[in-house]
């Protein structure tokens, strides 16, 4: 069976034009590389904290970071610490006096307490609270008060941190 001469033809065109392909993976590398190290650079900067669903945190202009601590959090419904549901907004509102009784024995845990402290050591303890910014005034200020005689010397409350204000006298071109 003899070839047409087309076919001929194709074949000595396709012979002559093959080449052997080669995948570069060296510019592949560099741009992963490039990212690696760009995630590590500002992964180092943001701190995770827990967060749900249920709250929309406050905005701050403030510079300085939280630092590692018990999270409380307070939806509009509920009341958690480190994860744990505790007590519910309504309990808080309803108790009667300045602490909320299931918060305070949550925050005397041993777990959180730690060993033995000194005096020094307990003023030094810190806590976060994450609040809903639409939540009573009322709530927080129990919350705040119960961490406070839960032996919390240091209280933060969580917010986003917006961009600054500009200055009055600054007009953008």
């Amino acid at each position: 069976m003899s070839t047409s001469n087309r076919a001929r033809r194709m074949a000595q065109h396709h012979a002559r034009h093959r080449t052997d392909t080669e995948l570069n993976l060296i510019p592949l590398i560099d741009i992963l590389s490039t990212l690696v190290s760009f995630l590590l650079v500002y992964s180092t900067e943001v701190e995770v904290i827990q967060n749900s669903k249920g709250i929309e945190i406050p905005q701050s202009i403030a510079q300085q970071a939280p630092k590692d601590s018990v999270v409380v959090m307070i939806t509009k419904t509920d009341v958690f610490v480190q994860g744990e549901h505790i007590d519910t907004v309504a309990n808080v509102l309803a108790s009667k006096g300045d602490i909320d009784a299931p918060l305070h024995d949550a925050l005397k845990r041993p777990l959180l307490v730690g060993q033995s402290m000194t005096e020094r050591d307990l003023a030094a303890r810190e806590i976060t609270i994450m609040a809903d910014k639409a939540l009573p005034y009322d709530v927080l200020k129990k919350v705040m008060h119960t961490c406070t005689d839960a032996d919390y010397g240091k209280i933060s409350l969580a917010v986003i941190q917006k961009e600054k204000p500009v200055a009055a006298g600054f007009k953008p071109v």
